[in-house]
């Protein structure tokens, strides 16, 4: 054809055609665009590790925006659903209803004391009603694999389950431990604590942990705790004879380091922590980049965006962890609710329902509840284990009043009964492991 392209296009349009192009094509070639620049999964904004001194930005105690704040949420939202329309309806395990079984619960809470902390064991109260136990979580638009002790140590022979967290990363561990037992006494399980330097805890809210070894499947099961999933370091403070630690943001908890290497598996878990009193029990200070954050009292604010930068630093650096891991998976848990009424568990607070799914039996939404979780998993090899929206629908599993006697005058809203709730955590776990 004579003239070819130039043949069907005249030339004031090619012109104004070129007009359009080329100043497209300059601003790609410098790369000026601070979203490309530093995208890395979600939209960093200039934001540095240091966060009070780089640029001014991003200060805890400022209302900028944060990783993790409302234009990166909105940001992720976009990708989010992008994803989920790229995975052909794939189950999202978050959403679909709770139902009825006559098989549940799992194991009996009787029968599993080897394993079981007295305070979360509510068969062995005086608690009457145990309707909460006989209901799992059935997803919308795929089936459940079938969970039992046995199922689960074929799936994990030769290989090693690590929960790292706080107490209720240490509840999900017991429920672990009751189902692959099947809630019995297993005196042929090994307790190999000391290949990882773990210690027994005192309490199941103090420092330490629990490694067990299935000999017949040789698979391992541990929990550590490490409630801010950070490095604590101890600080030289000449002024107090209390030990305080500094809390360090940007690195991970040691026996992360230490360890990693060793799991197949690892669940991580941080949530309930990032506030003014458990920092201060702890005598933990806020650090990052090696040094002290703000120079005034931290708001419960100022908190809650730390967890939120420490979400993002922890997954980015598990994820350049799994580059050299690939067959390792890795999850990272959302935040488990709390049912307080009326006040906090300091202030009064109560939970007194014992009516199942009395506010609801099913979640619809595509989003997570902890969207903070969802955005740091954004772009990194990480899988969400979302549990948050569901267990919202079960206030009456919790603890409650029905603890040991020098505690019942305290409401506990933020623990669950076992068996309950973290055992449908699990079955989410090895569904998706």
């Amino acid at each position: 054809m004579k003239g070819g392209f130039m043949h069907l296009v005249d030339k004031p349009s090619l012109g104004r055609v070129l007009l359009l192009i080329l100043p497209i094509a300059v601003w790609l070639l410098l790369d000026v665009s601070p979203i490309l620049k530093n995208f890395s999964g979600i939209t960093l904004k200039g934001f540095s590790p240091d966060l009070l001194q780089q640029h001014g930005q991003h200060r805890l105690g400022d209302d900028d925006d944060v990783p993790g704040g409302p234009a990166d949420l909105a940001y992720d939202d976009h990708r989010a659903q992008r994803s989920r329309a790229s995975r052909n309806n794939a189950c999202n395990y978050a959403r679909g209803k709770w139902v009825a079984d006559v098989k549940r619960p799992l194991y009996s809470g009787n029968d599993c004391k080897q394993w079981l902390s007295k305070m979360w064991s509510c068969r062995g109260m005086e608690r009457t009603d145990f309707s909460y136990e006989g209901y799992r979580w059935q997803p919308h638009n795929c089936e459940m694999p079938e969970f039992s002790g046995p199922n689960f140590l074929q799936r994990m022979r030769h290989k090693t389950l690590a929960f790292v967290g706080d107490s209720l990363g240490r509840e999900q561990f017991q429920s672990m431990m009751c189902i692959a037992t099947g809630g019995k006494h297993s005196p042929e399980v090994e307790d190999v604590g000391q290949k990882y330097g773990i210690v027994k805890a005192s309490s199941p809210f103090t420092p330490g942990g629990s490694a067990y070894r299935f000999p017949g499947t040789n698979t391992t099961i541990l929990f550590y705790w490490s409630p801010t999933l950070s490095e604590l370091e101890r600080l030289m403070i000449t002024t107090t004879s209390t030990t305080s630690y500094a809390l360090h943001l940007d690195r991970p908890a040691a026996f992360l380091k230490a360890h990693l290497h060793s799991f197949d598996t690892l669940v991580l878990n941080t949530g309930h922590h990032w506030n003014t009193v458990k920092f201060k029990r702890n005598h933990w200070k806020l650090y990052d980049n090696g040094k002290p954050v703000g120079k005034r009292k931290l708001a419960a604010k100022d908190f809650s965006r730390a967890r939120d930068i420490k979400l993002h630093n922890i997954a980015r650096w598990v994820d350049s962890e799994l580059a050299h891991r690939p067959r390792m998976k890795v999850f990272l848990r959302t935040m488990s609710p709390v049912h307080f009424v009326n006040g906090e568990w300091n202030t009064g607070g109560r939970c007194d329902n014992t009516v199942p799914l009395s506010s609801g039996s099913e979640v619809s939404q595509e989003r997570s509840g902890d969207l903070a979780a969802e955005s740091a998993v954004n772009g990194t090899r990480l899988k969400l284990l979302d549990i948050t929206a569901i267990s919202q629908l079960r206030s009456e599993g919790h603890i409650s009043n029905h603890s040991v006697k020098a505690q019942r005058a305290v409401y506990d809203c933020l623990h669950w009964c076992l068996p309950g709730i973290p055992d449908m955590w699990n079955e989410l776990l090895f569904a998706q492991m």
